[in-house]
């Protein structure tokens, strides 16, 4: 397959009223929409399997707990905008919600790679499907995306943006809701969509969990 052309040509970005609601349920409808990369050496595209909300009140584990300050200030703009935060040596992609000055945004935890697969593999050195994107650094690595894109405005369909998969045939999503992973505080809030069955979510599946517990 060739990385510089999508094999998916209607690629719209997703409007600026669609992020522009309850975190929570743009968490929840994120799944199953493709997030889309186009850059120097060509276009990306996977589909978003894993999602975890950070509200703006009564979450210790967002990053807007403590109020604005200048390394989180795009959580808190427009509707419609990247976050993009280093975390040891990488970085991780989230997308803002509800208007602005209100701190709360979507972590992207995974995606299913759709196109640009050469691509995504060339930069992240791995040649498992499975781990292209399965985690949000893995995410950020294969889709380039950096810090400087935080702030970037992801309704306009240039080099980031979220689009609906028009190909794909309109049908019902088996979406699951659990517990955050990767968090030291407020774990225990349900704010983790993931498409149920998918082998590229992060961390254990409730159904590998629960297969662990009967083992």
């Amino acid at each position: 397959m060739n990385s510089k052309r999508s094999a998916r040509p209607h690629l719209r970005p997703l409007p600026r009223s669609f992020y522009d609601r309850d975190v929570l349920a743009v968490a929840q409808e994120l799944i199953g929409v493709l997030l889309v990369r186009r850059a120097e050496d060509g276009l990306c595209a996977g589909r978003i399997v894993e999602a975890e909300a950070y509200l703006a009140a009564g979450d210790s584990a967002s990053h807007s707990f403590a109020g604005r300050k200048n390394k989180n200030a795009s959580m808190f703009g427009p509707p419609g905008h990247a976050y993009v935060y280093p975390i040891h040596s990488r970085v991780c992609f989230n997308v803002v919600t509800e208007p602005a000055g209100v701190g709360s945004a979507v972590l992207i935890r995974a995606v299913e790679p759709v196109d640009g697969v050469p691509l995504m593999q060339n930069r992240r050195g791995c040649e498992r499907l499975r781990d292209l994107a399965r985690g949000p650094a893995r995410l950020c690595e294969a889709f380039a995306i950096t810090r400087a894109l935080d702030g970037w405005d992801l309704t306009t369909g240039d080099a980031l943006w979220l689009a609906k998969d028009e190909t794909d045939s309109p049908q019902e999503l088996p979406i699951e809701r659990t517990t955050r992973i990767g968090v030291t505080s407020a774990h225990d809030l349900p704010l983790r969509f993931i498409l149920a069955g998918s082998p590229f979510v992060s961390g254990a599946r409730p159904a590998d969990l629960r297969s662990s517990e009967r083992a």
